[in-house]
C-alpha cells in the first residue's frame, strides 16, 4: 500500500496571531530536506503537516530526513482510507497485518478531529481492537503495556493508520529565530551548543579559531566534518576560519602567563562579535559550562564579556559532563569531537591560570597589544570552510 509521512507540530500550535509564518517556515523547511528522495506534496491541516509522495519515492531515507527537522514533535508512516469503519479495519489488517503477526499484545488509539464521524474516539477503538483481535487471535490486548499500539485518525481529508510514532526533533522551525554567531572549537561542548540553540529556531554561523602551524589542518578538518554532521539538523554550514596564530603568539610574549587564557577568549570574543554583526547576527553562541575549566569560573566569564556588547548565550552552562557527552552522542558529533587533535585554545595553556581574574588586571595586561589592529587584521584574513 502507498503510505504517507504525517508530521506533528509542537510548539507551534501555542502560537498566537503569527502562528501561520512558523508553518510556513516549518513546511519551507520540509520540502528543502525531502527533496533528495523524491516529489512530495506537502502540506498543512489541524497541526498536523501531511508529505505525500508523488510518483517514486525513497521513503525510508524521507521519513529519516524528516525525522531531523525542528518543528516537528513527533512522525509516523501512516495509510489513508475512507472514512469508513470497515475500510478503517481492511487498511490496519493489510497495513500493518505483519507488525500485528509478530507482535503478542496490542491496543488501538484513535483520534477523532473530524467531529462528523458517527463514532467517538472510544467507540471506533473499541470496534477496530475486537476485529483486529477476531483477525489475529493469538494478539492480547493490553491497554498499559502493548508490544504494538495501532493509531486511528479520522481527519478532514481521510482516515489515517499507523503504527507508533517515532519521536522527531522538536523545537521551532530553522530560521525562526534569528541569526547568531557560535564558537566552535572542535571539542564536545560547542557542537552541542549550536545544535541545542538550531532547535530554537535560531540559523547559526559557526566560528573557528585556527593557529596553524600550532594547530594542524586534520584539527580544522574536523571542525568541519562537526559542521557537516550538524548540518542534517541545521542546514548546511558555512565556517568562518579565523587566523589566530599571530594573536596567541602576541599575547604569549607580552602578557602574563597567568592572564594569558582570558585574554585569548576576549580577542576570540571581539573578532567574533565583528564577524556576527557583519552576518547580521543578535548575539553569541558558546559551549562555555560554569566551573569546567578556568576560564570559565563566574569571575572569568564577566571578565571575558566584558569587552564586547552583543548578548553571549551559554545553553550547555548548567550541565554535567555527561548530559553534554550523552547529547553529543544523540546528534552524532561524539565520535568525531574526541578525536586527539589540539584546539588553540589548549596549545597556550598557562601552568597556573587566574580563575578569579580581576578586570582591572587584564585591561591593563592588554595594554601592551596593538588590539585594535590585531583583532582587524584576524577579521580580514578570515575566511569560509
Amino acid at each position: 500500500m502507498d503510505d504517507i509521512i504525517l508530521l506533528k507540530q509542537g510548539e507551534i500550535i501555542l502560537k498566537g496571531l503569527n502562528r501561520r509564518e512558523f508553518e510556513d517556515k516549518l513546511i519551507s523547511n520540509i520540502k528543502r530536506r525531502l527533496q533528495p528522495y523524491g516529489k512530495f506534496k506537502i502540506y498543512s491541516m489541524q497541526s498536523t503537516i501531511y508529505a505525500e509522495p508523488e510518483g517514486a519515492c525513497a521513503m525510508d531515507a524521507a521519513f529519516d530526513a524528516a525525522k531531523t527537522v525542528f518543528g516537528v514533535n513527533t512522525i509516523a508512516r501512516a495509510v489513508a482510507c475512507e472514512k469508513d469503519k470497515d475500510a478503517i479495519i481492511a487498511a490496519a489488517v493489510e497495513y500493518l497485518g505483519d507488525r500485528l503477526e509478530s507482535a503478542r499484545s496490542f491496543k488501538v488509539e484513535s483520534k477523532r478531529a473530524d467531529k462528523r464521524f458517527p463514532m467517538s474516539s472510544i467507540e471506533l477503538s473499541q470496534y477496530v481492537g475486537g476485529l483486529l483481535h477476531e483477525a489475529f487471535p493469538h494478539l492480547k490486548p493490553d491497554m498499559q503495556t502493548p508490544e504494538i499500539i495501532v493509531n486511528v485518525e479520522i481527519r478532514d481529508l481521510a482516515a489515517y493508520v499507523h503504527g507508533p510514532a517515532s519521536t522527531a526533533a522538536g523545537g521551532l522551525p530553522l530560521g525562526t529565530g534569528g541569526r547568531m554567531a557560535a564558537l566552535i572549537s572542535g571539542g564536545i561542548d560547542s557542537p552541542v551548543a549550536i545544535h541545542m540553540m538550531a532547535k530554537r529556531g535560531v540559523k547559526v554561523i559557526p566560528i573557528h579559531f585556527f593557529s596553524f602551524p600550532y594547530t594542524s589542518e586534520l584539527a580544522k578538518q574536523k571542525v568541519l566534518t562537526l559542521a557537516e554532521i550538524l548540518g542534517t539538523y541545521c542546514g548546511k554550514l558555512m565556517v568562518e576560519v579565523v587566523p589566530f596564530t599571530h594573536i596567541q603568539e602576541e599575547i604569549a610574549r607580552k602578557c602574563p602567563e597567568s592572564l594569558s587564557t582570558i585574554i585569548t577568549r576576549r580577542f576570540m570574543m571581539r573578532i567574533s562579535e565583528k564577524i556576527a554583526v557583519y552576518n547580521g547576527c543578535t548575539a553569541l553562541i558558546t559551549g562555555e559550562n560554569l566551573g569546567q575549566v578556568a576560564s570559565q569560573t563566574p569571575e572569568a566569564l564577566a571578565v571575558t564579556q566584558q569587552c564586547i556588547s552583543l548578548p553571549v548565550l551559554r545553553p550547555v552552562i548548567a550541565f554535567d559532563k555527561k548530559e553534554i557527552v550523552d547529547r553529543a552522542r544523540e546528534i552524532g558529533t561524539y565520535e568525531t569531537s574526541i578525536l586527539p587533535y589540539e584546539d588553540c585554545c589548549t596549545v597556550f595553556t598557562p601552568r597556573r591560570p587566574r580563575t578569579k581574574p580581576r578586570i582591572a588586571d587584564v585591561v591593563e595586561a592588554e595594554a601592551a597589544l596593538d588590539v585594535a589592529a590585531l583583532v582587524d587584521e584576524a577579521v580580514a584574513a578570515t575566511s569560509k570552510g
